[in-house]
């Protein structure tokens, strides 16, 4: 970030004058919410009620719409647990994936992201749903490339700008970022996804913030952005009907402003306490996706308004471990990720709510770990537990864990990290056909290079029957010191024949 002359420990906190120790707050935490594990404990109990909340409420808004179309009302909200538990299990894999392995195969997996991207453009591959090519069909469930892109894109920024970071400029932070987010734009364009560019949009700031970028290009952008916006609702017409519906929903209480105005009934039918779990109206299909985009509204009429005012602190806490994660960790990437991570997942539970509630025009975006589908919920699961990964190396964290007592099980299941800034070694190189692997380790080790070593040049033994050859310099050995080919002494010395008829000269006694 930008100097501003206040010294800062290695975790990225602030320091006090002289660096005497660190600086006081103006308004300091409490004592319970500054121990070396309070963040990996504010990820997981904040994503869990999250998570739980979702769960209930997907069972209460997709019950009636199964009905409705002949099917279990538990149908939806199985399904949802079912990925909930996929979503578990690759939470776990994050939690046991080295930062180092991350890093490593970060740009290669913004390469296959890229080929997901144009592959669900092509006919008979992406699946058209509402209009709009954004799913691949597995057959057990749909798969969303815009969503893995996301992560993607922020774990790829994170480990180029944190390389780059000893000699970082301003063309360097958006050199790399820019163009890549044009490509990756461009293609959810073509699908159409505008909520998903808004999204990774999102992504590339909280980079450039984490990274310190000044404020004025900030602003250059929201002007360009403002920009880009206008040009794409003049290209499409529907773009222009939900600016006009966000403007005036009553004016086209219908079409345009249906969903909408459902919504704000939704709400309004609430009130404070809410009308209890399961007794929602709008949910017997008089609010289009109640279940994934306006689930809010569900929230709101069901649980009232202190119902989502849990859900919004919830969303809080989890925006203050992100970023109480990334000043307190000692590795570059993490702080990194953890703010492109944090301002991504707050940024897009802030524009959901803000169209539900009618300050945003709609955008079409979930609500994280709370929406049903199930891309989303898995990937957002993912992200969560790369956040209590990165929770869980803090070097205080690390120290901590090292010094508590820790069970067989918890050894077992959740190893402490090795260090606090986990290198990034290179990938393995592909053996040649034919070449068995464990050929290079049967291989034996090569002599370090020392200065001023000479390179030997190996000859075949002589034959018998004919005279010993002399040994050919090298090639290192037929260059001198200024330059001409030969060593300084080769010049003084008789021809090899000469030299070897000439009569040895007496020794000098010592």
């Amino acid at each position: 970030m930008e100097s501003t002359g206040v010294a800062r420990a290695p975790g990225g906190r602030r320091t006090a004058p002289g660096g005497r120790g660190p600086a006081r707050r103006r308004f300091p935490a409490p004592a319970w919410l500054d121990g070396p594990m309070t963040s990996c404990h504010l990820v997981v109990g904040a994503a869990g009620l999250l998570l739980a909340i979702g769960l209930v409420m997907v069972f209460s808004a997709s019950s009636i719409e199964a009905a409705l179309a002949d099917e279990p009302a538990w149908v939806p909200g199985v399904k949802q647990v079912v990925l909930a538990c996929v979503g578990l299990v690759l939470c776990y894999v994050a939690v046991r994936t080295p930062i180092g392995l991350v890093r490593r195969w970060a740009p290669l997996a913004l390469v296959g992201v890229v080929v997901l991207l144009v592959a669900v453009l092509v006919p008979g591959i992406g699946v058209r749903l509402n209009g709009s090519r954004q799913w691949i069909d597995l057959g057990f469930t749909d798969f969303q490339p815009s969503e893995l892109a996301k992560l993607v894109y922020a774990l790829w920024g994170a480990h180029v700008l944190a390389t780059r970071d000893r000699y970082l400029t301003v063309k360097a932070m958006l050199v790399p970022l820019l163009p890549v987010f044009g490509v990756l734009s461009f293609l959810l364009y073509l699908e159409p996804d505008f909520g998903a560019i808004m999204s990774l949009a999102l992504v590339l700031v909280g980079l450039l913030w984490g990274a310190g970028l000044p404020l004025r290009f900030f602003a250059w952008g929201l002007a360009a952005a403002a920009a880009g916006i206008v040009v794409m609702i003049q290209a499409a017409p529907y773009r222009m009907a939900r600016i006009t519906a966000f403007l005036d929903p009553f004016a086209d209480p219908s079409d345009g402003g249906f969903q909408a105005i459902r919504g704000f009934y939704a709400l309004a039918t609430g009130g404070l306490w809410g009308v209890g779990l399961g007794n929602s109206a709008m949910k017997w299909n008089l609010l289009p996706h109640a279940e994934s985009d306006y689930i809010f509204a569900i929230i709101g009429e069901e649980l009232g308004f202190l119902g989502c005012l849990v859900l919004v602190t919830l969303y809080g806490v989890l925006a203050y471990a992100g970023f109480r994660i990334a000043r307190r960790s000692a590795d570059r990437f993490v702080q990194l990720a953890s703010v492109a991570i944090t301002v991504w997942l707050i940024g897009q539970a802030a524009m959901n709510m803000g169209y539900v509630v009618g300050v945003l025009p709609v955008t079409g975006v979930q609500l994280p770990l709370i929406s049903a589908g199930g891309t989303s919920l898995v990937l957002t699961l993912l992200i969560v537990g790369l956040l209590i990964r990165f929770a869980r190396c803090e070097p205080e964290a690390i120290e901590h864990q090292r010094r508590r007592e820790r069970g067989r099980l918890a050894r077992l299941l959740l190893p402490v990290p090795a260090v606090a800034v986990d290198p990034v070694r290179p990938r393995r190189r592909p053996q040649p056909a034919g070449r068995p692997a464990d050929a290079a380790a049967e291989r034996p080790a090569r002599r370090p290079a020392v200065a001023g070593g000479r390179t030997v040049a190996r000859v075949a033994p002589p034959r018998p029957g004919e005279p010993a050859r002399d040994r050919v310099p090298a090639g290192r050995e037929r260059r001198s010191a200024d330059g001409r080919g030969r060593p300084a002494d080769a010049r003084r010395q008789p021809p090899p024949r000469a030299r070897s008829s000439a009569p040895e000269p007496p020794r000098r006694p010592r």
